[in-house]
């Protein structure tokens, strides 16, 4: 069972084994500027069987113009969802995107968050599948039979938009902000209606999780890197949040990569801080 990260080459095996029907792979890919993007590029090419799984539609809830921009889906919903797929209760889930594994990462959250173990990201996405000379195809996946997925204790912890605030005036938590640093300091917002970040919240860059070859740092270069933000605090100290709560599940699969277990989502995230009346807000860099 892969958990968190999956090689091309192991999900290559994976696929190409008699066992393979109990392997369901999800293309996330997704643009936030163009929102059918991913689903045209999944058209244009993607990893044989794949199937495709829209952030806005399958990924995210409906939006109420204060809960944010990617609202969490409604647990049974996604199961649902997710069954239709065929994600029974013993289905190797395999996640991938063309970015990085920021969408990818997205559903790995969601599947853990309704207690499905089984579900890891392809580290380095469709690039490393291809640089492996494995094919891409144009083919519709065929469908799997429906089955059914039950809703299970979270393995994802979250915190609303009350208990945060709670926590920050008792100083019990420590934020991470995975958004780049132009954004965390309240520069060049394209994406919400005001710029800046959560007061006393620290700025981890989900982009920093990768290497050059767009794959993750090993598990003890990521573990010192969140340790250092942390302060000293235990796993289960830590929020982590972003602009919507998409990228921000890139910084909790880095930091299961890295041991440090427990972390909690702020799944609102900026989007659904910043719309809410007398919600305090910083700009400038991290301190």
């Amino acid at each position: 069972m892969y958990t968190t990260l999956i090689g091309a080459s192991d999900l290559h095996r994976l696929l190409t084994q008699s066992a393979q029907d109990g392997v369901v792979v999800l293309d996330c890919g997704f643009d936030l500027a163009n929102p059918q993007a991913g689903r045209q590029q999944h058209e244009s090419g993607h990893l044989p069987g794949a199937a495709y799984v829209h952030l806005d539609e399958t990924l995210s809830g409906a939006k109420t113009g204060s809960n944010g921009r990617h609202p969490l889906p409604e647990r049974a919903a996604f199961a649902r969802a997710m069954a239709a797929l065929g994600v029974g209760p013993r289905t190797q889930v395999v996640a991938y995107d063309n970015a990085g594994g920021m969408f990818a990462a997205r559903l790995w959250w969601l599947l853990r968050w309704i207690g499905h173990e089984a579900v890891a990201v392809l580290d380095g996405g469709q690039a490393a599948w291809q640089a492996q000379g494995y094919p891409l195809t144009s083919e519709p996946a065929a469908p799997r039979p429906a089955t059914e997925l039950p809703v299970r204790d979270s393995l994802q912890p979250t915190l609303d938009y009350a208990q945060l605030r709670q926590a920050l005036t008792t100083g019990e938590r420590v934020v991470l902000d995975a958004r780049a640093p132009d954004r965390y300091r309240g520069e060049n917002e394209t994406l919400d209606a005001v710029g800046g970040h959560i007061p006393g919240a620290r700025n981890r860059f989900f982009r920093d999780n990768l290497g050059p070859d767009g794959r993750f740092l090993a598990p003890e270069q990521l573990r010192q890197a969140f340790t250092q933000q942390m302060n000293g605090r235990a796993p289960a100290d830590v929020v982590n949040q972003c602009g919507s709560g998409v990228t921000a599940c890139h910084n909790l699969l880095a930091m299961e990569v890295a041991g440090l277990k427990g972390a909690a989502l702020y799944p609102g995230s900026w989007s659904e801080w910043s719309a809410q009346a007398g919600a305090p807000s910083a700009t400038g860099p991290d301190a």
